[in-house]
């Protein structure tokens, strides 16, 4: 580990021809080979994660509009961490530093306390295992309520597939999502609407072309294992039962992916969740909540 490396200390891990590298900053997953390919779209060592890259989305993904909201009777003004749109995104715990608590060959776990403050006054104790095996790599997300009320809760990933081609126009998707979110320039739901028909309908594998995708879906379907897969050239990611939305966005505004990648994002709740409660959770005192998606690679 580099000492001046922004991600802090580096986590590497193992499997037969496959690497992962977990970030001490963030408890985030940087980089992901099978066979010497790049699974992910990561990023190096000496570099700052940007765009969101491989990054854990606690206790809420995407967004909340103006960072407000209400629980128990209480309101709530979140940081506004996404400026330009006045929104707060993706959380609180992207920019601080996990503990790896296990560090096996194959396996890391990271652990992360997040103490109450302005705008989430509840204590979590979250864990990410990052886990490699013959079929791939396994990321299991727990958070557990210790404080003494209940707490509003989602969990989220956000993970680039890489491309097979210079861009993601060429190459074949195949995702799950029935229903697409529409949404306002703030990249908040203004409504709902089937994806049968439309150019969103990828149940059906097809290259994406030129569309641009910046696009939660939900209605999932799922195989009789209960898991929804999204293809995206020869890489699968799976997402288990309580991942009810998915996000997809291929990066258009954003110089460093400008549709080089493809995001993926499992989210247990859609965006705006804790303003408008669609999927949001409801953690108890000392009630735990467990969620896994993995990537299996070509």
């Amino acid at each position: 580990m580099a000492e001046s490396s922004p991600t802090g200390a580096q986590f590497e891990i193992s499997f037969g021809d496959q690497r992962a590298w977990v970030v001490e900053v963030g408890g985030g997953l940087r980089r992901y080979t099978s066979g010497g390919r790049e699974v992910l779209d990561g990023y190096a060592e000496d570099e700052l994660c940007r765009s969101g890259r491989g990054q854990c989305l606690l206790p809420w993904p995407n967004r909340v509009r103006d960072g407000q909201y209400e629980f128990a009777g209480a309101r709530q003004q979140l940081a506004l961490s996404e400026p330009g749109k006045q929104n707060a995104i993706h959380g609180l715990v992207r920019w601080v530093n996990w503990t790896c608590t296990t560090h096996q060959p194959d396996r890391v776990v990271m652990s992360y306390v997040l103490h109450p403050q302005p705008g989430y006054p509840h204590l979590l104790a979250l864990s990410v295992v990052y886990h490699l095996d013959e079929r791939g790599l396994t990321v299991e997300i727990t958070a557990e309520n210790v404080g003494a009320a209940a707490c509003p809760f989602g969990a989220g990933a956000h993970p680039y597939l890489s491309s097979v081609s210079p861009t993601v126009d060429d190459t074949v998707l195949h995702a799950p999502g029935r229903v697409r979110l529409l949404a306002d320039e703030r990249g908040i739901p203004t409504g709902r609407e089937q994806v049968a028909g439309t150019e969103f309908d990828f149940r059906v594998p097809r290259p994406i072309g030129a569309l641009e995708l910046d696009t939660a879906f939900a209605d999932l379907e799922r195989g009789a294992d209960g898991l929804a897969r999204v293809r995206f050239g020869g890489t699968t990611l799976w997402l288990d039962e309580h991942f009810t939305h998915l996000m997809l966005f291929s990066g258009d505004p954003l110089p460093d992916v400008a549709r080089r990648a493809l995001a993926v994002e499992p989210m247990t709740c859609a965006p705006n969740a804790f303003k408008t409660g669609e999927g949001l959770l409801t953690l108890a005192p000392e009630e735990s909540f467990v969620a896994r998606w993995g990537i299996e690679p070509a």
